[in-house]
């Protein structure tokens, strides 16, 4: 077995904890939220979002971490993601109720309908595959970026092949599964918010 050099595994180390998926489900709520006709109102969409879409599962994922449930903040063990998932499920399907009832601006509302669906796709392959959450939220960031604010932002679609490689560097995930990963957040994200927008 080869071993990882130190220097790579802090720069692997670093870009899977910096570019994690709250963080990258942060800064997107925030660019789209901010790009819309009336900024204040896309911005404090973007808040509501990122409570249901990152506080919330992170605060989960904490209290898991505490009570001996899994391991790790990105929760390594396939199966114990199932669950996982589910619970994040929920609290966007709570989001997405909110935000049609209040009327919420359409793409801020496509946006948190497309990270259902994801997570949606996501979970069915997990049953049997490891696939790689960290890169199919930032693939479909990217996508929902491109079609709803610039497609300037295709610039960053380099980002989640670093953020692949750092999975693969720490041996959390296979080459297979950060590209389904990627592949599966771009086309599902980017086709919905593109569909319902």
């Amino acid at each position: 077995m080869t071993t990882i050099p130190a220097v790579e595994n802090r720069a692997a180390r670093a870009v899977t904890d910096g570019l994690e998926p709250k963080n990258v489900i942060f800064a997107l709520c925030l660019v789209l939220g901010a790009a819309q006709d009336d900024m204040l109102t896309g911005l404090a969409w973007a808040a509501h979002a990122t409570v249901f879409a990152a506080v919330i599962p992170m605060a989960y994922i904490k209290y898991g971490i505490r009570s001996g449930r899994w391991n790790d903040r990105h929760v390594g063990q396939r199966e114990r993601r199932l669950h996982l998932i589910l619970v994040i499920m929920g609290s966007v399907a709570l989001a997405i109720t909110a935000m049609v009832l209040l009327d919420a601006p359409a793409q801020m509302t496509a946006l948190v309908v497309a990270m259902l669906a994801t997570l949606g796709a996501i979970l069915p392959v997990t049953v049997f595959w490891k696939i790689s959450v960290h890169t199919s939220v930032s693939a479909g960031a990217v996508a929902i970026l491109v079609i709803g604010v610039s497609p300037w932002w295709a610039a960053a679609f380099p980002l989640v092949a670093v953020i692949g490689w750092s999975r693969i560097a720490l041996r959390d995930h296979t080459m297979g599964q950060v590209v389904v990963g990627a592949v599966l957040g771009a086309l599902v994200a980017g086709g919905v918010f593109l569909a319902l927008t």
